[in-house]
């Protein structure tokens, strides 16, 4: 496993982080399978993982500490999110800088941690990065309980907006082959100084194909229906990808974002031992230029 420097945040991640979140963090998906996947992560060199209070009905957090429990952590970066929470029944939004100390001290329970390595605040509104939360930021990291603060959205001027603000160490973006844009948002925040995480580099597994084999393909493909139909229909221009012999889709698809230096991980979460093990292979690939010309003519094709 490839690592790369985190901004200026100090730390070295791995070039693939692993998610967890969604069905990996449910109730419904037994929690030894789980504990096995984030074992083979740290054995496979991953050293990001990547998790938040409102993930899998609450329970992300609290199943990822009980993984990372008794394993050596002094290279691990674990970050988690605030801002939103479940309250038994769905996710709510709560930025008061009151409610976001609250969720540190809870995800500080949760992971077993002393200290949070990245907290990012998920998915603020720009108005709500006021002087008293800002202030409230700068203390949770004067105070030891942060090591380094990001923000997580798929808004860009959310982000353009965090890239400017020196509180924040690192930014989190959905960056993938059917969002080739965001690749100018990542350069301004990577010239900034900011770390660069890309989230949903796999686009949500669109470009891969939908593959119905137990209850959690199911719930995939229904959240994929109600949440990114359009991006469903814009994944079939590249299902070339699942025909490249040298690799995968998904390793092609974690390959392209990759490519970009600005980013110092691709997170992507895995619920089959295969397919975390598929993906960690990707970390040192390369696509080559016919791959590339291809990619951008179909990027163009789906504009």
């Amino acid at each position: 496993m490839l690592h790369r420097p985190l901004g200026r945040t100090g730390f070295s991640v791995s070039e693939i982080g692993f998610g967890c979140a969604s069905w990996w963090g449910q109730r419904a998906f037994d929690e030894r399978a789980a504990v096995r996947l984030v074992h083979a992560a740290l054995d496979h060199g991953v050293t990001l993982f990547d998790t938040g209070a409102a993930y899998s009905g609450g329970q992300a957090e609290p199943r990822l500490g009980r993984a990372l429990k008794g394993r050596a952590l002094d290279q691990v970066v674990v970050a988690t999110k605030a801002g939103t929470f479940h309250d038994g029944r769905r996710v709510r939004r709560d930025f008061r800088p009151a409610a976001i100390e609250a969720s540190v001290v809870r995800s500080l329970r949760n992971l077993g941690l002393e200290a949070l390595p990245l907290l990012q605040l998920h998915g603020p509104a720009a108005a709500e990065l006021n002087d008293e939360m800002l202030s409230m930021l700068e203390g949770l990291k004067r105070r030891g309980l942060v090591r380094a603060l990001g923000a997580n959205s798929f808004d860009p001027a959310v982000i353009d907006h965090v890239a400017g603000l020196p509180v924040f160490d690192v930014v989190m973006v959905d960056y993938n082959v059917l969002r080739p844009e965001r690749a100018a948002l990542i350069a301004r925040a990577a010239a900034r100084g900011k770390g660069v995480l890309a989230g949903m580099p796999l686009a949500m597994g669109h470009i891969s194909g939908l593959r119905l084999r137990a209850p959690r393909d199911v719930w995939y493909a229904l959240r994929a229906l109600k949440n990114h139909r359009a991006d469903l229909v814009r994944g079939r221009r590249f299902a070339f990808l699942r025909r490249l012999r040298e690799m995968t889709a998904s390793q092609a698809a974690l390959a392209y974002v990759l490519a970009d230096p600005n980013v110092a991980s691709a997170v992507v979460g895995a619920t089959r031992m295969a397919h975390l093990l598929e993906n960690l292979a990707a970390s040192g690939m390369a696509l080559d230029a016919d791959t590339c010309d291809r990619i951008r003519a179909a990027q163009e094709d789906a504009r």
